[in-house]
């Protein structure tokens, strides 16, 4: 598949996705997180690429949503089905899912769907989900104890590339590697005519060393599970509690975690903590050391007994004078014990291995001296060897942690992949439970079923507790007119049917008892109009209507109170002739007026009319069947009011007025 065949997709984007390893899965996946990988490209941003790339393998080139106030149910929609997320991932995923024409994609939806709503949305595991994110890679980490090496010019490039973590150099001969052996811990040469190289120093020919990442860098790989810890942690968190079937060994993951420092360094090593504590500590063990052998002299000068007094001898030798000969002469056991007493406490306080000590033993003893001298060069020898130590350990340790994590890399992924997938599913799981929904049946448009029928449902939308919701059945196929009382709930079952079928179009759930829904190929909902339209607008909205009913099948419209854009008179013809266009083509459509009446008279043809019966006036407040009543002319607020004053008043005056309706 090209990349830039994706709708949305262009030469740029294309560009960064390529930089994913295996852009074309990764984008036919649906995987919002792994596609958000590719440079420059946030969440949202790989949501609409996701949501192309289902487009594409379905052949869904249409767009269903076909107006604002159609758009505006869609987006009311993908909220009530966000806000029951945990993660930002679920948030940014769920609006992959939109209403499709494709019956392939409603099914694919709907499969997906039916196994989410069995879920058990279980508040311990939406706790252990606030800590799962997609993973991250880390910057690259630069790594100074150790190089590659190589005379080959074009394997010195791939090198540079493939391992930017690691310094190349160019060597010609064994000198040259030796030379490099000296700078640092561990020299890798990639070529195979240094085979059999005998040169001081921990140097590793290794041709096929760009191929082992994780051997010859592991900082990289230990880079990226330092800095997923929480992540890790917090997926297998999710598994335990829900119970889900595990990528990875979670106890072998969590054993190689906590061997794992948050800035990538091995833990838990006695012997790369005695070395690395053997290189910081070392300066002042030196200087302790040398306190030792002084307090030791210092004692031994005040004791002894010379021809010079102690405390006039140990004046003199304070003021700078000169005693090595004097100490060589009077005090050369007590110096040489105070030096031993140096020693010592330079490998004890270090904690030196023997071949380490007979190091440090240089680090004292040259001519005798008061104040005692070390000798730095011997220090720094000492140095050296210490941290070539700890890097060769630290790098061993790492290689080998490197490789028990190495096999985990891939169930990592998909570990998170499924704990975030999850807060997918729990989001549509909760969103059945708390609307009530059910699994809607959508049929082709050839359908005996065609248009919508819906039972028992109940909009989410309105600003009252979903509880306090009554129950709508209804009902339509082919053009239709929707009369009824003021506030009677004209408007909210419009919003109604338009949230049932864009949800199922979306292969989701609708808040309904039972529905079945035409799978349209558009979806055009006309909001009511805010006051009467001037001559310019009038003669767009007509533009509109115009377009519309041109090849409108398969098309289902919904239209609240067009009259209000114009006179009465005008606006009941202009209705009449819409419906009559939408009958002609089999199209779907419910148009809310208070002008049924006319409508009827004016159309040429046989308007079907529904409404929304009230019961009549009770203190003041109508009482309303929610449900439109099919065939049936609805009375107006002001017939119930007049019929009201008719019965409760002995007057000619209201029942003539009764007459007139």
């Amino acid at each position: 598949m090209e990349l830039e065949a994706i709708p949305g997709v262009g030469a740029k984007t294309a560009a960064a996705l390529r930089e994913l390893d295996d852009p074309v899965a990764t984008v036919e996946s649906g995987d919002v997180a792994a596609i958000a990988r590719a440079p420059g490209v946030n969440e949202a941003r790989a949501a609409r690429i996701a949501r192309g790339a289902i487009r594409r393998r379905h052949g869904d080139d249409g767009r269903v949503l076909a107006t604002d106030r159609a758009r505006e149910v869609y987006r009311e929609a993908i909220d009530l089905l966000r806000e029951r997320t945990v993660t930002g991932y679920a948030a940014k995923r769920l609006e992959t899912f939109y209403p499709s024409a494709s019956a392939s994609r409603i099914g694919e939806a709907q499969s997906f769907v039916e196994s989410a709503v069995e879920r058990d949305p279980d508040p311990a595991v939406r706790e252990a989900l606030a800590g799962v994110e997609p993973l991250t890679d880390p910057p690259t980490v630069r790594v100074r104890d150790r190089c590659l090496a190589t005379a080959d010019a074009e394997t010195l490039a791939r090198a540079e590339s493939a391992v930017p973590e690691l310094s190349v150099e160019t060597v010609e001969d064994a000198r040259d590697v030796s030379e490099l052996a000296r700078s640092y811990a561990t020299v890798i040469v990639l070529d195979e005519a240094f085979a059999g190289l005998d040169v001081e120093g921990d140097v590793h020919v290794r041709p096929n060393a760009l191929d082992e990442p994780a051997e010859t860098v592991p900082e990289r790989l230990l880079a990226f599970f330092a800095a997923n810890r929480e992540r890790l942690e917090a997926a297998a968190a999710v598994h335990g509690a829900a119970g889900l079937s595990r990528a990875a060994d979670l106890d072998r993951l969590r054993d190689a975690l906590a061997r794992l420092d948050d800035d990538g360094t091995v833990v838990g090593d006695e012997e790369l903590e005695r070395l690395t504590a053997a290189v910081d500590d070392l300066d002042a063990a030196v200087s302790t050391a040398e306190s030792v052998a002084d307090d030791r002299l210092r004692e031994a000068i005040r004791e002894r007994d010379v021809t010079i007094e102690g405390t006039d001898f140990l004046s003199l030798v304070e003021q700078g004078a000169r005693v090595d000969s004097l100490l060589d002469r009077e005090l050369a056991d007590e110096y040489d014990e105070a030096i031993d007493r140096a020693r010592e406490h330079l490998a004890d306080a270090l904690r030196l291995e023997p071949e380490e000590a007979e190091l440090a033993d240089r680090v004292f003893g040259g001519d005798p001296s008061f104040p005692v001298e070390h000798d730095e060069s011997a220090v720094s020898r000492l140095r050296t060897e210490l941290s070539a130590a700890r890097d060769r350990r630290a790098a061993r340790l790492k290689a080998e942690l490197a490789s028990d994590l190495g096999d985990l890399r891939e169930p990592v992924e998909e570990l998170v992949r499924d704990a975030l997938e999850l807060d997918v599913e729990l989001a549509v799981a909760r969103f059945a439970r708390d609307f009530d929904c059910v699994m809607p049946e959508v049929v082709a448009p050839d359908s005996s079923d065609s248009g919508f029928r819906i039972e028992g449902g109940r909009s989410p939308l309105l600003d009252v507790g979903f509880e306090d919701v009554e129950p709508i059945d209804y009902a339509v196929s082919g053009a239709t007119l929707l009369s009824g009382v003021n506030s009677g709930g004209k408007t909210s079952t419009l919003d109604l049917v338009a949230l049932v079928v864009v949800l199922a179009q979306m292969g989701m759930p609708v808040p309904a008892e039972s529905a079945t829904v035409e799978r349209f190929e558009e979806v055009h909902y006309y909001a009511k109009s805010q006051g009467t339209l001037d001559a310019g607008a009038f003669e767009a909205t007509l533009r509109d209507f115009g377009d519309l009913v041109e090849g409108a099948d398969g098309r289902l419209v919904l239209v609240d109170e067009l009259e209000s854009i114009t006179e009465p008179g005008a606006s009941a013809k202009i209705i009449a002739g819409i419906l009559e266009a939408l009958d002609e083509q089999d199209a779907t459509g419910v148009f809310v007026s208070h002008l049924a009446r006319e409508i009827r008279d004016a159309a040429d043809f046989e308007v079907a009319v529904d409404g929304i019966e009230a019961a009549g006036l009770v203190d003041g407040e109508l009482r309303v069947n929610r449900s439109p009543r099919k065939g049936h002319l609805a009375r107006s607020t002001p017939e119930l009011i007049v019929e009201k004053l008719a019965g409760d008043r002995d007057t000619d005056f209201y029942g003539d007025l009764l007459e007139k309706f």
